[in-house]
């Protein structure tokens, strides 16, 4: 046996990169996150709520109780992703503050109050970003981008606003849509919490927030295809 051929032996062999993810599993990954998402974040709280006004449970231990089941899904993605988002930092002092709140005065309107403050300083926080080198929205598809095309394909998404002046603008303007919707849609969330039947105001405003999210994601999914901002 030659020293080339002993050499051949040796060398480690030869890793086959990992195939990229067809079209059908983006979509499905996509689809998937947004179930989750909505079911932690909306049904999960929903549920728990009229589950407890239905064993007998007072209006404000259920309201505090049901908002609180929201906070294994933050930390769950804290730990997965191994990265605290600002976002989640946002709600879950929010989340807190409200709570204390609630304990002071012992009304459940401020737990449901709190859920308007809470959607309008983070739409005002979102339309803050704007002036900014990472406009909200530019890190906010992070998880949808990964469940698209992996850790590789985020990279190369978020290097195009170092490169493409049309992509930062797209990037603004959805930044600029999502800002102004969540704080308009805060609005609502008061007034219906102050004008609604405490045990009516988490259906309406939960059925509230779907319209207004659907509305959001069709214009949003219309806009980065137009825009070539799709992955």
């Amino acid at each position: 046996m030659t020293d080339t051929t002993l050499s051949r032996l040796e060398q480690p062999p030869v890793q086959e990169p990992a195939p990229r993810p067809t079209r059908q599993q983006k979509a499905a990954a996509l689809r998937k996150l947004i179930l989750l998402q909505l079911l932690f974040e909306l049904g999960v709280p929903l549920a728990g709520y009229y589950g407890l006004r239905a064993a007998g449970v007072s209006q404000w231990v259920a309201l505090l109780t049901g908002s609180l089941l929201v906070l294994p899904w933050i930390v769950y993605g804290v730990v997965r992703h191994r990265r605290f988002e600002a976002m989640a930092g946002f709600t879950l002092v929010l989340m807190v503050v409200g709570a204390l709140m609630s304990m002071v005065t012992g009304d459940p309107r401020t737990l449901l109050v709190r859920d308007g403050w809470l959607a309008a300083v983070i739409g005002l926080w979102v339309l803050g970003t704007l002036p900014t080198r990472r406009p909200f929205m530019l890190t906010a598809v992070r998880a949808v981008v990964v469940a698209k095309a992996g850790e590789d394909g985020w990279e190369e998404w978020r290097a195009r606003w170092d490169t493409e002046p049309g992509f930062r603008r797209s990037i603004r303007v959805l930044t600029a849509v999502w800002g102004s919707v969540l704080t308009l849609d805060a609005g609502v969330r008061v007034v219906l919490a102050c004008t609604l039947p405490v045990d009516l105001v988490p259906g309406v405003s939960t059925a509230q927030w779907l319209v207004v999210l659907a509305a959001l994601l069709v214009f949003h999914t219309r806009f980065i295809t137009r825009h070539g901002l799709k992955v």
